[in-house]
């Protein structure tokens, strides 16, 4: 497969664009679903599992069929794209969404995701397969190895905390408690915080647009979640720990 180059340069710029205008728009309200889920009569609800396993799946196949392309791929970017892009997204499609306890989505928000997973699938897939341009020795470099460490640290961050905020609940259970141990001794959206160590790995391992658009695109998405969840638990809970962050420990 040829690369695409032009497009892939509009589509980064985009995700860009697209992660700012979120962080100004929801600089005073968060996304309608979860805890925050404001709904109107008609809103049409999916179940969670099924949400997140129908959202998630496009960014787990769309690269994998992009390896099958007749193109000879790179080999360094196929090994970047199956050991932290698909090593997530086959964790978030086929683990996470099947022992996930959270509450129904509306069918806007799961289709607007799956859209995004659908575009960041391609763009991640068929830049490091067929347009990154890596030296025979990038293995040895400090930002590829940097950037991995950052990476499965901050996915064994956001899987940890997966677990300990899925066992807050028993089985059918909708209430909200204060989640403690780990990285939730110290910031509220601990989860989130891994998420983004993640993908700030992802983008330093590969030192591309495309991969550090994505990065920003999850700060500015995720980041105010995780400050509107720090709120909710101290306007719910009196006795939230007072020195708990939002997002950064003992920062912000």
């Amino acid at each position: 497969m040829h690369c695409y180059g032009t497009l892939i340069n509009y589509l980064s710029c985009g995700f860009i664009l697209t992660g700012l205008v979120h962080l100004v728009h929801h600089r005073k309200t968060q996304t309608s679903y979860g805890r925050h889920m404001k709904l109107s009569p008609p809103t049409r609800m999916v179940p969670a599992r099924l949400a997140w396993f129908l959202q998630e799946m496009p960014a787990f196949f769309i690269p994998l069929l992009l390896t099958l392309t007749s193109y000879r791929p790179s080999s360094m970017g196929k090994t970047l794209l199956l050991g932290t892009f698909s090593m997530h997204y086959f964790q978030r499609t086929f683990v996470y969404s099947l022992r996930t306890r959270g509450k129904p989505f509306p069918l806007s928000v799961m289709v607007a995701a799956g859209l995004f997973c659908s575009l960041n699938g391609f763009l991640q897939g068929h830049y490091l397969l067929h347009c990154a341009q890596f030296d025979d020795d990038w293995s040895a470099d400090y930002r590829y190895k940097t950037g991995l460490v950052l990476f499965y640290v901050g996915m064994a961050i956001n899987i940890h905390s997966d677990y300990i905020l899925r066992n807050l609940r028993k089985p059918g259970e909708v209430i909200y408690k204060i989640p403690t141990g780990g990285l939730f001794e110290y910031v509220s959206g601990a989860n989130y915080l891994g998420e983004i160590v993640e993908w700030f790995g992802y983008a330093v391992a590969t030192w591309a647009l495309p991969t550090l658009s994505f990065a920003v695109f999850s700060l500015c998405f995720i980041g105010p979640r995780a400050y509107y969840h720090h709120r909710f638990y101290q306007e719910n809970f009196k006795d939230y720990p007072k020195l708990r962050k939002a997002l950064i420990p003992f920062i912000f």
